[in-house]
């Protein structure tokens, strides 16, 4: 029965709670800054290189990828056109030489995959870091508390009594 009271009391007490009205805001507001993190970064002068660095990585292992791939192909149409000829302890090396080389392509092309991430992301994270860098001197000029990304619609909206669309501020940062 005590146990119950107590319950009955600490729910009484959060309900009241819960029913009080929010605190107002103070004069000094505290405001936001939004801008499109992916405009910003494709404004920067830098990222055209960096494209064209990772398009250029991209080539050298789609060509090799190819040059592969087409060795596969070579030995696996001799394996098609000699297969009936060959004796079973041939035909079986083949087809073990043809699998071991199918899984050696697969290989290659995931840790290609593996490389060619591991190699975009090193290729941005100094321009990540200098437009970090700069959306922190903004909000210290500016006063704001916090700067939202409003790519892929995460904030359909915001205020405009409380944020401010920094996108032109920051295209003019970046020159």
């Amino acid at each position: 029965m005590k146990r119950l009271f107590v319950f009955l009391v600490a729910c009484l007490s959060l309900a009241a709670y819960a029913q009080e009205a929010p605190a107002p805001l103070p004069e000094s507001k505290a405001m936001i800054g939004y801008l499109s993190y992916d405009s910003a970064l494709r404004a920067m002068p830098e990222y055209v290189t960096v494209q064209q660095e990772l398009a250029d990585l991209r080539a050298l292992y789609d060509a090799e990828m190819k040059r592969v791939e087409d060795d596969f192909n070579k030995k696996y149409e001799e394996f098609l056109e000699g297969q009936r000829d060959f004796p079973k302890t041939i035909l079986t090396k083949r087809q073990t030489e043809l699998k071991e080389l199918m899984d050696k392509n697969i290989a290659f092309k995931e840790q290609s995959r593996r490389e060619l991430q591991q190699a975009e992301t090193n290729a941005y994270a100094p321009l990540h870091q200098r437009l970090r860098e700069l959306l922190a001197d903004i909000a210290r000029q500016r006063a704001y508390v916090l700067i939202v990304n409003t790519d892929s619609n995460a904030c359909p909206y915001i205020d405009p009594l409380m944020g401010e669309d920094i996108n032109q501020v920051v295209l003019d940062a970046l020159k």
